[in-house]
């Protein structure tokens, strides 16, 4: 940044090999210490580390609302994957054991009305195929 004025630099002069001295000079007041000054002490490092991990786990809005619709998406898999073995006549365990672990993910709520609705929806189609292939 170049600065063009009475004590800036402008272009073509030659500068002058005198340098003005100002009759002004900048000390400080000789301060006593006051009483009050206290030793400086070392930051309270497993508070601010417990605080650090609690924020971590802490998620926001977008991120649970991610989850669940994995969570839901993924019951919706595990629930055509059960048409596809009933069609062809053979309902494996594994099958149902993923479905009661796609039923117990989507327990958990996404804070958003809509998508617990469609969630709650899910849930109780997958409780039903359950109940269906205990029966069976």
């Amino acid at each position: 940044m170049r600065i063009y004025g009475p004590n800036g630099t402008t272009l073509g002069t030659p500068s002058s090999g005198t340098k003005k001295t100002g009759s002004s000079t900048f000390s400080l007041p000789d301060a006593a210490p006051t009483a009050d000054a206290r030793p400086a002490s070392a930051p309270r490092a497993t508070n601010s580390i417990d605080a650090l991990l609690a924020m971590q786990s802490v998620e926001d809005a977008t991120e649970r609302r991610k989850k669940s619709v994995q969570r839901g998406r993924g019951a919706l898999d595990v629930l055509d994957e059960l048409k596809i073995s009933m069609l062809a006549g053979s309902i494996t365990p594994a099958t149902v054991a993923r479905l009661k672990t796609a039923a117990a993910d989507l327990k958990a709520s996404s804070g958003d009305p809509g998508l617990d609705s469609v969630l709650s929806e899910i849930e109780l189609r997958v409780e039903v195929e359950l109940a269906k292939a205990a029966r069976g």
